[in-house]
């Protein structure tokens, strides 16, 4: 293991727009499947063990690639903001939205958690003084009403509870609290190694519930431990490590707004794993969401 000085750290070695374009897309497709994993393997792990075994398996994945590179070691207010994304966003997040759906199917999820996107914006204009671009405000709006309208088909015929309401949405300002406060690190710490230690932060505080996993390892399905691995290779590790990647090179408001295509994904995966066909409104709100998140990615004019 080698520790490589701050001015070490690779700083937008590839800075094509392009690049962080495609880096989120690959965030959005495996967050969206994560939805309906979670509820797959929800049957045999609980919130706080499926989130420390999610933790444990990304965290191992990636430490080979960070001992390899090298490690930036993060100073001063950066521990600070390290330390309330790993615990808000890896864990709290992470547990929140596994609780959530224990009552709430995998579309409704996807579509309360992007309260998220709107209180990113909000934040970022205010504490990373990205401003409040009006094509950012208008796009989000019309992205929301996208996503309201996916989970309004989705759900129509379904009794969706309070609780996991609440839940969820508790989930979806952890996330934007989280994606926040992981920002200001970006600038010095490469991606890879801020996914590393988010995972290791939040890995950390679910270590009380190792007993519990432990035990529900052993009684669970051979499915549900590969979709525990799953979920831990895929959109933990691999997922979070292009969030940041894209993270480090757009403004986190902007960025934030691409994730209301994650209802819009997660519908089609429904629709091609599972058969399940999406009702006429979703495919109403998925072209609202592709509008929202288009406006919000245009230039304005010199």
């Amino acid at each position: 293991m080698s520790i490589r000085a701050r001015d070490a750290a690779p700083r937008h070695l590839w800075r094509a727009p392009s690049a962080a374009l495609a880096a989120a897309a690959v965030t959005v497709l495996l967050w969206a499947s994560a939805f309906v994993g979670i509820r797959a393997v929800g049957a045999d792990f609980s919130p706080g063990p499926l989130t420390l075994g999610r933790l444990a398996i990304g965290l191992l994945v990636l430490s080979g690639f960070v001992l390899v590179r090298g490690i930036v070691v993060p100073r001063g207010r950066e521990l600070l903001f390290v330390g309330m994304y790993g615990l808000l966003w890896f864990a709290g997040y992470n547990i929140a939205l596994n609780a959530a759906e224990a009552s709430l199917d995998a579309g409704t999820a996807a579509m309360l958690v992007q309260v998220a996107p709107v209180i990113v914006a909000i934040l970022a204009g205010v504490f990373l003084n990205e401003g409040f671009p009006p094509r950012l405000l208008a796009g989000s709006v019309v992205a929301l009403l996208g996503a309201v309208i996916i989970g309004a088909g989705s759900g129509a015929e379904r009794r969706i509870e309070l609780a996991g309401v609440l839940v969820c949405l508790l989930a979806g300002v952890l996330y934007a609290a989280g994606m926040v406060a992981q920002k200001p690190v970006l600038r010095t710490v490469p991606a890879l190694q801020a996914t590393w230690l988010g995972c290791l932060i939040g890995m950390v505080a679910c270590l009380p519930f190792t007993p519990t996993l432990w035990t529900e390892v052993g009684a669970a399905s051979t499915g549900s431990i590969l979709g525990l691995v799953y979920l831990g290779v895929f959109p933990t590790a691999i997922a979070f490590t292009t969030w940041a990647y894209a993270l480090s090179r757009t403004p986190a408001g902007q960025l934030g707004v691409t994730t209301y295509l994650v209802p819009v994904v997660a519908a089609g995966l429904s629709w091609i794993l599972l058969d399940e066909v999406p009702p006429a409104l979703s495919f109403v709100g998925g072209a609202l969401c592709l509008t929202g998140v288009a406006l919000t990615r245009l230039r304005p004019r010199r």
